[in-house]
């Protein structure tokens, strides 16, 4: 099947290689972040859509794969926005999400974290952007990075000190 090409000199052998390396990455950044596996399925897909679209800016920015993250974010954002009034029952996830090393409680330790120390998690450590790179990603200053995730590691630490204590 013959990909269309959205701009000259776009590659969709390039995009597909991107999208590959980066999709599963991506996905378990936004779950990170704060949606539920199926909401992160959709809004990274779509992200990965807009990539597309735009590949020809995105592909020369520092974090292609970050990009796909935020603009992850702001579509469950918007969903959120325009549904937030209706009320659905909650249903748990059919399998924990788990990190590369198979830790479901990390995940869900990263969940717990306020957004902004999610996010700075997320970019940071799932996505391996530098403090400079998380701190543009973030349209923060460095320094306020490097405080979000003091706190962050701080209360990861803690609850994951205490959740292994607890275990038989």
């Amino acid at each position: 099947m013959m990909v269309p090409m959205r701009q000259k000199g776009v590659s969709a052998p390039e995009f597909v290689e991107f999208y590959t390396a980066q999709k599963d990455r991506c996905l378990r950044a936004a779950v990170a972040s704060g949606m539920e596996p199926d909401r992160a399925e959709d809004a990274v897909a779509e992200a990965f859509a807009r990539a597309w679209s735009r590949w020809g800016s995105v592909r020369g920015m520092e974090s292609p794969a970050a990009w796909v993250v935020r603009t992850a974010i702001n579509q469950h954002i918007s969903w959120w926005r325009k549904r937030r009034r209706e009320v659905f029952p909650e249903v748990p996830p059919d399998l924990p999400v788990t990190d590369e090393l198979g830790r479901p409680d990390l995940v869900a330790a990263i969940r717990r974290l306020p957004p902004r120390q999610r996010e700075v998690v997320v970019l940071r450590y799932l996505l391996d952007l530098d403090t400079e790179s998380t701190a543009r990603s973030m349209g923060v200053a460095p320094g306020t990075v490097s405080a979000h995730l003091h706190h962050a590691l701080a209360s990861l630490r803690a609850h994951l000190t205490v959740s292994e204590g607890t275990s038989p």
